[in-house]
């Protein structure tokens, strides 16, 4: 076509750069859908998560939650299985827990404790059976009112990266007062560190948000968690596994103080100390989603079953 000069040399030039323009288009075009499809994987499940809608929702005409429980809790004949499977976590469990009372759910892991008080707390609902407080089912309170009666620590707690103060003040949002976060921290024993902190209550823990911050070791973290459940200032006080990263002697003067400061409050706790479980009003051993023992540490001790053995079996590690 040049040599007969239908076109210039120019002319062809200009559709040589054009043609490359073309070619380098289509090639984003080509990797921009295959972007597109790789975050579109991502983005599925981020869609699926915003249409979710809440299966516990408040009663149309809550009760309102009792200011100081006078009868306590009780669970009558609860049975508990997640929706994938058809096996029961919790098989029949009946059990009351008096005003002010302390128990221990003692078991191996899997045996059902921890799905025993997030039902508790309405993070899932039974499948059969009913969980009242005063006689009251706990489906008829107000989902706000039922949580902030129950203060709660679980073994995967939050490690918020903020000032210490923060931290504690998470427990209860609308409580104001330096003196209330001092209190907690002394309860959950955190004082002892944060005393030695240049800024107290104002330093920041964590490092991800903020260089200049701390890094705290995993039971300076639960001590933290620990005051938050304290600051909640709840009826209910619900302790799974609390101090797994403190050392036995730390958590045995922890408890010491704790049956003090938590007289006229229902508390739960589950440990897999003994030294710790013992000093419960009442233990409650569970195996594979059944209760299977009830009472107090000499009173287990005396029937010489399953407590009695597992009591034992972890005494001869310190002898």
């Amino acid at each position: 076509i040049i040599v007969k000069k239908t076109i210039s040399i120019g002319d062809v030039t200009f559709l040589w750069a054009i043609l490359f323009q073309f070619a380098s288009h289509v090639r984003w075009i080509v990797r921009m859908i295959g972007d597109t499809n790789t975050h579109a994987t991502f983005l599925t499940p981020l869609v699926t998560v915003f249409k979710l809608q809440p299966k516990i929702k408040d009663p149309e005409q809550p009760i309102t939650f009792p200011k100081t429980i006078k009868k306590g809790i009780e669970f009558r004949h609860v049975t508990f299985h997640y929706d994938q499977t058809k096996t029961p976590v919790l098989n029949n469990i009946h059990f009351s827990i008096k005003p002010g009372e302390s128990i221990a759910l003692v078991g191996e892991n899997g045996s059902g404790k921890t799905t025993l008080v997030k039902l508790l707390c309405r993070l899932y609902d039974a499948s059969q059976g009913e969980i009242t407080i005063d006689g009251i089912n706990i489906k008829q309170f107000c989902l706000a009112d039922l949580y902030n009666n129950i203060g709660t620590i679980f073994q995967d707690f939050m490690k918020y990266e903020t000032l210490i103060e923060e931290n504690i003040r998470y427990g209860r949002l609308t409580i104001r007062g330096h003196q209330r976060v001092h209190e907690a921290a002394v309860k959950a024993g955190a004082w002892g560190f944060i005393k030695h902190l240049g800024k107290l209550y104002k330093t920041h823990v964590g490092r991800k948000m903020k260089k200049q911050g701390i890094d705290l070791s995993v039971g300076q973290w639960q001590k933290i968690a620990l005051a938050r459940a304290f600051f909640r200032d709840a009826q209910i006080l619900i302790l799974d596994e609390p101090t797994a990263a403190v050392d036995a002697k730390a958590e045995y003067e922890l408890f010491t103080r704790f049956r003090k400061l938590t007289k006229n409050k229902i508390t739960i706790l589950i440990s897999h100390r003994f030294s710790t479980v013992r000093m419960a009003d009442k233990i409650i051993v569970m195996d594979k989603g059944h209760i299977i023992e009830t009472g107090s540490h000499e009173e287990l001790m005396k029937k010489n079953r399953h407590y009695a053995k597992l009591f034992k079996l972890q005494a001869k590690g310190y002898t």
